[in-house]
């Protein structure tokens, strides 16, 4: 591995949805909020799930699992709310998630050229290869295709 190919040591966010692992740069991630009712409307947008209302604002709630496992989220016990832009500023947004996200620190490599955009480095945490995402590309994003098996699967 080359200087090239990492980056300083840095903190994430790592949470479950499914029975797979992702993370999110941790100057992004807000807070992880407690379930509150989705307020659903008529809409086209595929990943939109409805909204939340938190501290006064208005955040979009986006299924990223449908796109992240292929299936849609269920039975979620909190949100994790981040920004969309990495940079301070930016929309909040809000994922279901269903089980617990913890904080772990790593160096993220750069991801192989095979990956979608949203991918924007894989975190090696012990054996586990965690994708790291870029929620403000995911949730842009057009497809529909399920990804790589090739992040954390949890033990059965």
């Amino acid at each position: 591995m080359t200087a090239a190919e990492t980056t300083a040591a840095s903190s994430f966010v790592v949470l479950q949805l499914g029975s797979r692992l992702f993370a999110l740069p941790s100057e992004t991630v807000i807070e992880l909020a407690p379930p509150v009712r989705l307020h659903r409307f008529p809409h086209t947008s595929r990943l939109l799930s409805g909204v939340i209302v938190r501290r006064g604002r208005i955040v979009p709630v986006y299924d990223a699992a449908s796109v992240l496992i292929g299936r849609s989220s269920s039975g979620q016990r909190f949100y994790l709310i981040a920004r969309r832009s990495a940079e301070g500023r930016g929309d909040f947004v809000a994922i279901p998630v269903n089980g617990e996200c913890e904080l772990a620190t790593g160096e993220m490599l750069q991801p192989s050229s095979d990956r979608p955009a949203w991918v924007i480095g894989t975190l090696l945490i012990g054996r586990d290869t965690i994708d790291v995402l870029d929620f403000g590309a995911l949730a842009t994003s057009r497809t529909g295709e399920s990804q790589h098996p090739s992040v954390a699967e949890l033990p059965s």
